[in-house]
């Protein structure tokens, strides 16, 4: 048997298992193309409105770090490769990881793995099968991409570099993740290292594009922008890409073959031989469950709301004739407060994904098994959800008040009013009812929807009717 036997066979699986999420990946990853060049079309009907916002933009420091090097910015091709760019790489990004982690470690993780090599798999078709999915899965998305703005009038060679970039950029961060899943023991640890990985080539890119330049060379996204889509293009950066994906990709197979099944290079820290005190209540086991979940949201949220800040009194500069309070149903309001009252809103939409991740950690925590354990002690089920459901409540206050808080500091110091940050703090703090109650429909649905056996004499369902 060969070691890559059995792969189109758990590739054509892989498939079927992310038919619908791969099509929604590819699409969402367009829209975030799409949407901005409809809005700039919208924006800024004429040529000199055009000018008028690209001259602004181009000397506005904390926008370039925002989005990256300013370039045609007085096409709408180039104002969208300059808005959406870096986040639609960064979305690419985020669709690889989870499919990585998704096809290798989780399935190490839950013993799926282990079935799967009972029957004729050789050593490395997983990481085959996961390895072609993750490149279909960013080919579909960059080509999507591209005809979406093809479709929308700009120009093919500017829109095929788009999706190249978006392409490249996603099997780069593939195979990090795939050499993560070979470090680590934990599905949770490879997110993290691949979402550390893609945080740090976005603050590479965002430093050298204000500096020199040269720091935007050791990132993956400033690799895709390096391409000048709709400025000239050029092709070459795609190849750097490309080769350090295959390296890395090789690098993992290397470690994979000098490590057990299961098993990662570096097996987790043993604990200590008691609990700490804190963690003998349903309150202090569900604040360690959770604490780096919502560390990781409560920064990000806040970086959030600082970059927002940054934009300060340039609004009206940036968005030319564009009512936003007559969008917004403020017709009296300033275009400076309806443009941030806009962005509390959007900061509040990405704040209540935490809501509804926190929600769902107690449901991964019993389809785990890890549930059974605790409830054969004096534990009852009502005080480990409570704990549970303290930490969602908390962490969403927490994660929309420093969203608030960074957008209300770095607006005020900017414009020199320190009133601001209790304004930006109440106008994030507002949706805060709203987190919870999707948070309480994540917890209903989520109990509800948790499947049984199935009776006693009859056969379990078959993998193809699943």
């Amino acid at each position: 048997m060969t070691t890559l036997a059995g792969t189109a066979t758990l590739t054509r699986f892989g498939f079927r298992r992310e038919r619908f999420a791969l099509v929604l990946w590819a699409l969402a990853g367009a829209f975030v193309y799409y949407s901005q060049a409809v809005g700039v079309d919208i924006a800024y009907p004429t040529q000199p409105e055009l000018d008028a916002v690209a001259a602004s933009m181009e000397g506005n420091a904390a926008m370039i770090a925002m989005a990256g090097p300013p370039r045609a910015l007085d096409t709408i091709g180039g104002q969208v490769a300059f808005q959406a760019s870096a986040f639609g790489m960064i979305v690419a990004g985020l669709m690889s990881m989870f499919v990585i982690g998704r096809h290798t470690r989780a399935n190490e993780e839950t013993g799926r793995d282990e079935l799967i090599r009972s029957s004729v798999v050789g050593r490395h078709a997983p990481f085959a099968a996961a390895a072609i999915i993750a490149t279909v899965a960013n080919v579909l998305y960059g080509a999507v991409v591209a005809l979406s703005l093809i479709s929308y009038g700009l120009a093919a060679a500017g829109s095929i570099a788009l999706g190249i970039g978006a392409t490249c950029a996603g099997l780069v961060f593939a195979a990090v993740a795939l050499l993560a899943a070979q470090i680590t023991e934990n599905t949770r640890t490879v997110y993290g290292i691949t979402g550390a990985a893609i945080g740090a080539a976005y603050v590479l890119r965002a430093v050298g594009d204000v500096g020199s330049g040269a720091l935007s060379w050791l990132s993956p996204l400033g690799w895709g922008q390096a391409m000048r889509p709709y400025d000239g293009e050029i092709w070459w950066p795609a190849l750097l890409s490309l080769a350090v994906a295959v390296a890395v990709g090789l690098a993992a197979l290397r470690v994979l073959d000098h490590r057990d099944v299961g098993a990662g290079v570096f097996p987790p820290r043993p604990g200590p031989a008691r609990a700490p005190q804190g963690l003998l209540g349903e309150f202090g086991l569900a604040w360690r469950l959770q604490r780096g979940t919502l560390v990781g949201w409560s920064v990000g949220l806040f970086l959030g709301g600082v970059a927002f800040g940054t934009i300060g009194n340039d609004v009206g500069d940036l968005l030319g004739d564009v009512d936003i309070g007559e969008l917004l149903g403020q017709e009296s309001a300033s275009m400076v407060d309806a443009f941030y009252a806009m962005a509390a809103a959007m900061l509040a939409m990405i704040g209540s994904a935490y809501t509804i991740s926190s929600a769902l950690r107690p449901r991964a925590e019993e389809a785990a098994g890890h549930l059974e354990p605790l409830l054969s002690t004096a534990l009852t089920r009502i005080r480990w959800i409570a704990g549970h459901a303290v930490i969602t409540l908390a962490g969403s206050a927490l994660v929309l008040a420093l969203a608030g808080l960074g957008m209300g500091l770095m607006y005020g110091i900017i414009a020199d009013d320190m009133a601001q940050v209790p304004r930006m703090l109440g106008a994030t703090l507002v949706y805060l009812p709203a987190a919870w109650v999707l948070g309480g429909l994540t917890r209903s649905c989520s109990a509800s929807c948790r499947g049984s056996p199935p009776p006693p004499g009859s056969a379990w369902p078959s993998a193809s009717s699943s």
